[in-house]
């Protein structure tokens, strides 16, 4: 069945009363035949991609896979359910071969691909299941919610939390009013888990550079040429250890948008993208979008006016190992203006004094806490599947249960994006890109342009002072006062370039 026919189909046959659903209990169940119509493409199979896959291919037909990595594309086609689909190393090829003929894409790649690819995903009317952070930068997050808006193709980010009952149970407590006029939210995290820091990047010149620097250490006697001839060994034994390694990875896939670098073993690939600035978008980029799905709902944070951080120090090309970042919201008719802080590395949290108040003696490793006038909402867990209210007692609140497949809120989110393609209504999922996702990411990234300007570090590794504000206008997606700022390249964090064979608008 073609494409556009079957899309017409699921338009025509969205109501129970042309069998497409079949009853159970309040909510209209989706029968197998209807599954059966849905192709599957899974773009990043290895890592979260490799759990993201296994969930869509429970609700639809996978088709094609792709993963710049061919070890982990051989092990997932030759799993089940996976048997029968083409394999890619550059989802272009896969999209100009079977772009016409897949509803729902999974997109799982290292950050700074979310956004090329779910663009292209969704600019050939292909529904999207994309990985936190939505995108790398704030303007690709706009770009995807306004493509996604455009396009009426449905969308859901990666924020399983979404999915909990206790996280929607939250949003509605708070947003009753329990805890009285909001104050400030703190979230803080156990990020991160992968290499962050200054001066990690490594090359072939700068790894022979310090194979001779510890050469005349080691053997202070030898000659230059012993010591040349030396070198000369350690560095074809590397040469020949990468070629080994780009035997099984597509390295120029891998880079796709980013500026491009020498490919290193296990410094980027794999999981180690999200520390570096080209790839990743760090522990707030990691976390925040998790955390933050309660109190981004329930306390309106959305276009912050400012934002300002201090961190151990970074050089531009990767993160930080730690960061503090405030952000400043604006009044809204429904709060007043309100603060929310944010907290990088395990042990790094908010001054005692701020639990102490509301009875919490043992805190979390990552948590989330909102403060109003008159109680406390704390959260211990990631994604809020378990909370606590302080000071107050809960009240009787509705809110929409999550449908429950059976295999955990990460299946549940799947299944949001799959019940609303089959509906052919974008707002079934909760975690789609025009309300939620994108919103949501454009409020986390602009915390990274303060990173960026909070550059020096305090001594050994300790956090250093608070870098420059950065005052912001998020309707135009501006640094207003960029012209005074002495920090470099602010800007570019806020819209990429990509290179030919790539777009963006």
């Amino acid at each position: 069945m073609a494409k556009s026919t079957r899309r017409g189909f699921m338009q025509a046959t969205s109501m129970a009363g042309f069998g497409y659903f079949v009853a159970a209990g309040s909510r209209p169940a989706v029968s197998n035949s209807a599954l059966e119509t849905l192709n599957v493409a899974s773009i990043g199979v290895g890592g979260k991609g490799g759990s993201d896959s296994d969930n869509a291919a429970l609700f639809g037909r996978v088709v094609a896979i792709c993963d710049v990595d061919r070890k982990t594309l051989e092990g997932k086609g030759n799993s089940d359910k996976f048997k029968e689909a083409e394999r890619f190393t550059d989802y272009r090829e896969l999209f100009a071969k079977h772009g016409k003929n897949i509803d729902i894409c999974t997109v799982s790649t290292p950050d700074h691909m979310h956004a090329p690819v779910t663009l292209d995903a969704m600019r050939l009317g292909i529904s999207c299941y994309t990985q936190k952070p939505l995108t790398r930068t704030i303007y690709e997050a706009r770009l995807l919610a306004n493509v996604a808006k455009e396009t009426g193709v449905c969308t859901q980010m990666g924020n399983q939390g979404t999915a909990l009952d206790s996280s929607r149970e939250a949003i509605a407590q708070i947003q009753s009013g329990v805890l009285g006029t909001l104050k400030e939210v703190y979230a803080w995290s156990n990020r991160p888990v992968w290499a962050q820091g200054p001066g990690r990047r490594m090359d072939l010149k700068k790894f022979e550079e310090q194979a001779m620097a510890e050469i005349k250490k080691d053997e202070p006697d030898a000659t230059p040429e012993e010591v040349a001839e030396l070198v000369k060994k350690l560095l074809s034994k590397k040469k020949e250890e990468i070629g080994r390694a780009l035997e099984t990875v597509d390295w120029k896939s891998w880079i796709g948008v980013a500026p491009y670098r020498e490919f290193w073993p296990g410094l980027y690939h794999s999981f180690q993208h999200r520390g570096w600035w080209d790839f990743g978008t760090g522990a707030l980029g990691d976390m925040a979008c998790h955390q933050l799905t309660v109190p981004f709902a329930s306390c309106g944070l959305r276009d912050p006016i400012s934002v300002v951080a201090k961190s151990t120090g970074h050089d531009f090309d990767s993160f930080p190992a730690s960061s503090i970042i405030k952000f400043e919201f604006p009044e809204t008719s429904e709060r007043p203006a309100i603060p929310f802080w944010w907290y990088d590395r395990r042990g790094n949290k908010p001054p005692m004094e701020v639990f102490s108040k509301w009875g919490i003696d043992n805190v979390s490793d990552s948590g989330v806490l909102v403060v109003g006038e008159k109680g406390a909402f704390y959260s211990s867990d990631d994604y809020c599947g378990v909370y606590q209210l302080r000071g107050v007692d809960k009240v009787k609140v509705d809110f929409e249960r999550a449908e429950d497949k059976g295999k955990g809120n990460d299946v549940n989110n799947m299944w949001e994006l799959f019940r609303a393609k089959i509906a052919g209504d974008p707002m079934i999922a909760k975690s789609n890109f025009i309300n939620r996702a994108g919103p949501l990411t454009e409020t986390i990234l602009l915390g990274n342009l303060a990173v960026w300007a909070a550059a020096k570090g305090g001594e050994n590794g300790e956090m250093g002072d608070w870098g420059e504000k950065v005052e912001w206008d998020a309707k135009n997606l501006k640094v207003t006062n960029l012209d005074s700022l002495k920090t470099p390249r602010v800007a570019d964090l806020i819209k990429p370039k990509y290179p030919e064979g790539y777009r963006l608008d």
